[in-house]
């Protein structure tokens, strides 16, 4: 039961985050804050590596450090915050917490998983969520930037799907703390080099404000939750673990409407629900069929 207190405790930390990735874009572009962000995790967790002494075969790995840095640090949050430009902080959660499904997906054709009835009924649901809240927005006449937006955000976490196949065929092996501490590490390289050609010389509002928005998304929703997730990682079966990361939208949809008042129309509460609902009955699934399997 004390293994939910971190759980809980850093799905809020998450879902806090998406407020104030939203707010600081009134200070900075998207990149150049995800740079500052990044930057700032990177930073901590390199420390907390070279605190810990342990050695690590960084040369032997460095090319699929770099690939797994582009695809789950670069990739997903230059895509993710460009669009929250458009779209609401707490829809924005949603969308991107649809990971789950995509890597379902490739996991068939990449790690030979099979799809079971329930897993497919599970995917089925969430796609279904998906185009509720696509199909809702476009029906009542959003702007196309919003939907452009959704989509780069779908297309984040299937990056995401992607980085999580990879790490599962390429570095699984490998120590966690400090895979993630040199994959954050290049992909902070690559969003400051986006950064430089997209956002050189554009105004940037160093405050109180935007110091706390960078150093809370950066120490405490990056460095500190990632280091506390991979130790969860380590306690819990991988399936408890995916469920727990549900939490995360629902909190993000909720501190959205409370500190940013957001409005959570009928669209994004029912697609929302489907979404959920759909990666619990093909997660849920695959661990009964585990249990039953282990018991015959």
């Amino acid at each position: 039961m004390l293994i939910w207190v971190p759980i809980l405790i850093i799905t809020v930390l998450w879902g806090y985050a998406w407020v104030l990735m939203k707010e600081v874009l009134t200070y900075m572009g998207p990149f150049t804050f995800s740079s500052f962000r990044f930057g700032t995790g990177s930073i901590v967790l390199l420390l907390i590596v070279w605190l810990s002494r342990k050695r690590f075969p960084l040369r032997q790995y460095w090319r699929q450090l770099l690939l797994l840095g582009i695809l789950q640090t670069a990739i997903v949050f230059l895509l993710v915050m460009y669009g929250l430009r458009f779209v609401d902080a707490g829809k924005s959660s949603v969308l991107l917490y649809s990971m789950p499904m995509w890597s379902s997906i490739l996991a068939v054709k990449f790690l030979s998983e099979k799809l079971t009835p329930a897993k497919w009924a599970g995917l089925l649901i969430g796609m279904l969520g998906l185009l509720t809240i696509l199909g809702w927005d476009i029906w009542l006449g959003h702007d196309w930037k919003v939907i452009i937006g959704e989509l780069l955000i779908i297309l984040a976490a299937v990056s995401w799907g992607i980085s999580n196949v990879y790490y599962r065929l390429q570095l699984q092996h490998l120590p966690k703390l400090e895979t993630n501490a040199y994959q954050m590490l290049f992909g902070t390289i690559g969003i400051l080099i986006a950064t430089f050609f997209t956002e050189w010389g554009e105004p940037i509002a160093l405050n109180l404000h935007s110091g706390y928005y960078i150093l809370f998304t950066g120490i405490l929703a990056s460095a500190l939750c990632f280091s506390v997730w991979f130790l969860i990682l380590s306690m819990i079966d991988m399936v408890t673990a995916t469920i727990s990361t549900l939490l995360v939208p629902i909190f993000g949809l909720l501190f959205s409407s409370l500190v940013l008042g957001e409005n959570m129309t009928a669209g994004v509460i029912t697609g929302s629900c489907l979404i959920i609902a759909g990666i619990i009955i093909a997660q849920v699934s695959g661990k009964i069929r585990q249990h039953v399997g282990s018991k015959t």
